[in-house]
């Protein structure tokens, strides 16, 4: 499966919540995550979207390590099989 298959996957999943799933563009500062999780009751989490089984690259894994010094949650999804388990721990975060 291709990784867009499986970001429009998370972000019908995200819409279906009654949350969106903005994509995140920061020019100037690479490596961050793909999407932007904003759900109800002011939850959030960053999700990286890969094929499945590739890995974040080194400047994605050090801007997910410094999303998570400041208390975000961040996740990499490879697998749509994952997204309810996602959205269940930023809702609960």
């Amino acid at each position: 499966m291709r990784e867009k298959i499986i970001e429009q996957h998370l972000v019908k999943a995200v819409k279906n919540s009654g949350g969106i799933a903005p994509k995140l563009v920061c020019p100037g500062f690479d490596g961050m995550p793909d999407r932007l999780v904003l759900l109800p009751r002011g939850k959030i989490g960053f999700v990286e979207v890969k094929a499945p089984g590739k890995e974040p690259r080194p400047l994605q894994v050090a801007r997910h390590e410094l999303l998570r010094r400041l208390g975000f949650k961040v996740y990499v999804l490879d697998n749509p099989e994952q997204i309810g388990g996602i959205l269940d721990e930023i809702r609960t975060a």
